[in-house]
């Protein structure tokens, strides 16, 4: 499971030094070091030049996984921290996943680029991502109405870790917040706001937009779906701590109040998951996204950044109706014919794949500055980007805004289609990916151009049974919450109120959309029952707060801002190991086996 972005990450066609290395740097490279890149004869050959960054396994046993896997290695680089090597094309994604390996870049000649980074040069920008998949032809067409394809009128909710008000995602008109049923949600400063960065990163690849400039300038900053409305449902706080029952919450919330005046929810992104082992028939999780499905909301889900050595995709994805997303590599070059599911997404069964991937390998999207992956993981920057607003991120979740921007556009341009037509659009259009095993892609890679253009499929009436009387804990897996305090995780059949979980209760309540009761849900307080006040993002979610008190009696307090330092006692999220949002990477260093604790990244 390693995926680099940040250093290391280029465009086709000519190695960019300046996004790799500060402008600073430029004037003591040497000449050793620019003709250090190996010649070949570029992506059409069986072998191809690369540049190999590495980690803590050093060039010794990086150089063994290239010989192993039929390449020859070349000079080192030590600027960088990588090595010039030749390898088989097809051996491009296990180089990609051997461990200590940051990145693998395709390369060519060598042109030293003093101006900084550029959008049209990235394979990896949201405007490259954008003209791949076939989202900008989209934008030029008009729907019945008349209006341009962009999303206009299609509510997205993000179930996530908030949204910042950055550049790109500042109109009060676009965002609307839900409520906020996050652990920071007692603190008013920070209370619908992206303390993680993962959130906003999300948002900005669905419907971000740059206001006020040319549409066709490819330093313009356009999500997938840049007219759609989004829904802001926060569930994570600063280090992506949540648990499932706050996430069953959320999806409630969105199924009961998807048609409120003005919202419009049809779709609903989750980049989020758990490796319960659970039957889908009877995993809380999974039941709550059948139900927003069958009220008539595309759920689009991640598919697990467990990598292809996985034998299952995380829950809720492994649920048959809804769309399950896996990650497409560009190996850095514009041309979709050469690309590759990344080897951090998940392998399906016989019984459940992915239904298609798309871009999610290095995605440039919105960055929050101080933010917990921001202050963490700086090499996440674009260099050369001297806005200083974009950050990389890699994983299953980027795969999963790409594809929920999708959806808007076929619901604005067809505002008829039921969720099961989305999906047979979607994946009845994917392009399959060459010499790649059909439990990794699904139906190939997402092509919205074609999907536009495809005729409307009849609609589906048969959908997975789900009862949602299994176990809270088991939907869990081995992703808890723990006090900071004492270090206790939440564990059983209680929410993070300290409410029993009963399935045979909550599951028909769940499907007829009666779950919250103002701001009640499962017998306790949990948010207001008016939209009422204003703010930066529209209209917002407020009211009667939490009680103070959480499971078991305990007390917490939100974190403050000051500076990139939180303080304050709060949860943290305890086995995180890249299977719950699902961003594998952000900066070449994964989260695979690694553990949170005290808020401290140990």
């Amino acid at each position: 499971m390693r995926a680099g972005l940040g250093i290391g990450d280029s465009a086709t066609g000519t190695r960019r030094l300046g996004a790799v290395v500060a402008t600073a740097a430029l004037a003591a490279l040497t000449s050793a070091a620019v003709t250090a890149t190996v010649p070949g004869s570029g992506a059409h050959g069986a072998s191809v030049p690369v540049i190999v960054e590495f980690g803590g396994s050093g060039l010794s046993q990086v150089a063994a996984d290239i010989t192993r896997l039929g390449g020859t290695v070349g000079r080192p680089l030590a600027l960088i921290g990588g090595v010039a090597a030749t390898i088989p094309k097809a051996a491009l994604g296990a180089l990609g996943s051997a461990p200590g390996v940051r990145a693998v870049t395709t390369d060519s000649s060598l042109t030293l680029m003093a101006s900084g980074w550029n959008a049209k040069d990235d394979s990896n920008s949201m405007y490259s991502v954008t003209t791949s998949i076939g989202a900008r032809e989209a934008w030029k067409k008009k729907d019945t109405a008349g209006k341009f394809i962009d999303g206009t009128g299609v509510g997205v909710a993000l179930i996530d870790s908030g949204i910042a008000p950055v550049q790109g995602l500042n109109s009060p008109q676009r965002i609307v917040n839900g409520p906020d049923l996050s652990f920071e949600s007692q603190a008013p400063s920070l209370a619908h706001l992206d303390t993680f960065g993962h959130g906003t990163h999300m948002a900005g690849i669905i419907l971000g937009n740059d206001p006020d400039t040319a549409t066709d300038d490819p330093a313009h900053f356009r999500g997938v779906a840049p007219g759609a409305s989004l829904i802001n449902v926060k569930v994570a706080s600063a280090d992506g701590a949540t648990d499932v029952s706050q996430v069953i919450a959320a999806i409630d919330w969105v199924v009961q109040h998807r048609a409120d005046p003005g919202l419009n929810i049809r779709v609903l992104n989750l980049s989020f998951g758990t490796d319960s082992s659970q039957d889908p028939l009877l995993d809380p999780l999974s039941h709550a996204v059948e139900a927003a499905w069958k009220s008539g909301i595309v759920v689009v889900v991640s598919a697990g950044n467990e990598g292809q050595t996985s034998t299952r995709l995380t829950m809720p994805a492994v649920n048959p109706d809804i769309i399950a997303v896996g990650a497409a590599d560009s190996l850095g070059t514009q041309d979709r014919k050469d690309d590759q599911v990344t080897g951090f997404s998940n392998r399906g069964s016989l019984l459940r794949q992915p239904d298609l991937v798309a871009p999610g390998r290095s995605i440039v999207s919105l960055r929050v500055p101080g933010s917990y992956i921001d202050s963490r993981y700086p090499t996440g920057l674009v260099p050369g980007d001297t806005s200083g607003r974009y950050f990389r991120g890699s994983g299953t979740s980027q795969a999963t805004a790409v594809v929920s921007g999708a959806a808007a556009l076929l619901i604005q341009q067809r505002p008829t289609l039921n969720p099961d037509q989305v999906k047979a659009l979607l994946a009845g259009s994917a392009t399959p990916l060459r010499n790649t095993d059909r439990s990794l892609d699904g139906n190939g890679q997402l092509d919205v151009k074609k999907a536009l253009a495809a005729p409307t499929p009849l609609a589906l009436t048969a959908h997975f049974p789900t009862l949602g009387t299994g176990s809270l804990e088991a939907s869990r897996g081995s992703s808890h919450v723990a006090d900071s305090v004492d270090g206790t995780e939440l564990t059983g059949e209680k929410d993070i109120m300290g409410r029993p979980w009963n399935g045979l209760t909550w599951g028909p309540a769940a499907l007829g959309g009666r779950t919250w009761s103002g701001g009640t849900w499962n017998g306790a307080i949990w948010g207001g029952s008016t939209w009422t006040g204003s703010s930066w993002a529209g209209r917002t979610w407020s009211g009667v707060t939490w009680s103070g008190n959480t499971w078991s009696g305990r007390t917490w307090s939100g974190r403050t801002w000051s500076g990139a330092v939180w303080d304050g006692r709060t949860w943290s999220g305890r086995t995180w190991s890249g299977r719950t949002w699902s961003g594998t990477t952000w900066t070449g260093t994964t989260w695979t086996d690694t553990r949170w604790a005290d808020s401290i990244w140990r």
